[in-house]
């Protein structure tokens, strides 16, 4: 069991590894895979060289019994939220919306991330398939990004030949609850059809979000994850949405 924990423990490290060299070390929560390995590869240690020098590895039976109905309890509302997550993920949207909303994610300098760049790709082939549409490009000003996500959003566009007029700039907030609640004012959110272009990984969350803040014809439509860091991602998703499920408006 010593050596299983410790391989477990040393592929976490190798993915912590493999993210920062995809994306950088700056992506939120990457360190939890750093950190996960290094405990298990000490407690792989701890097990293995106990048996070798001829210690008892003693834990009480009573914290086993808590810390299996803990794990199992957690495990079990993990893969709950992990299917929950899934549904979202092959959203397609329909035909004609009369406004999308585009999420902001990270902008480095004055360029889209990879993660902002697929959202504008599918942004992109959506306005082109639908000429009616209004996109609302939802995103402040983060930190070490020289403007805001929503100008980002919108000289892509705009570069890729999507009129300005179609484009609508929402740049004040930082937060997917933000996104939600000031694009509202752009549009009659209780009778336009709307859709949340974000990627996949993240439109269930999105599209329950949009439905607190009353929504009332609204569906997701999935941009792509092309990274290694998907698995990441959708491990940090079930967190945030564990967290948006017990929280109240």
């Amino acid at each position: 069991m010593g050596v299983i924990t410790i391989l477990l423990g040393m592929i976490f490290i190798l993915y912590y590894i493999a993210g920062v060299r995809y994306a950088g070390y700056r992506v939120s929560g990457l360190w939890i895979w750093l950190v996960a390995g290094l405990l298990l590869a000490a407690w792989g240690g701890c097990r293995i060289g106990c048996k070798i020098a001829g210690i008892p590895f003693f834990v009480p039976g009573a914290v086993v019994v808590i810390l299996r109905v803990c794990i199992l309890a957690g495990l079990g509302m993990f893969f709950y939220l992990e299917y929950q997550i899934g549904t979202g993920m092959k959203a397609q949207g329909v035909e004609n919306l009369d406004y999308i909303i585009v999420l902001g994610c990270q902008v480095k300098g004055t360029k889209p991330s990879r993660a902002l760049k697929d959202r504008l790709d599918t942004a992109k082939e959506y306005l082109r398939a639908n000429p009616e549409t209004i996109a609302i490009l939802s995103g402040g000003q983060g930190k070490l990004e020289e403007i805001s996500e929503a100008e980002c959003m919108c000289r892509y566009l705009v570069n890729a030949g999507i009129s300005k007029e179609r484009l609508l700039m929402e740049a004040k907030s930082t937060t997917t609850r933000q996104n939600l609640r000031f694009s509202r004012k752009y549009m009659d959110y209780q009778h336009d059809e709307v859709g949340i272009i974000t990627n996949n990984f993240h439109v269930y969350r999105g599209v329950l979000l949009a439905k607190r803040y009353g929504y009332q014809r609204v569906c997701g439509i999935a941009a792509p994850c092309k990274s290694v860091l998907l698995y990441h991602y959708r491990v940090r998703e079930a967190f945030a949405l564990a967290r948006e499920m017990l929280h109240k408006r």
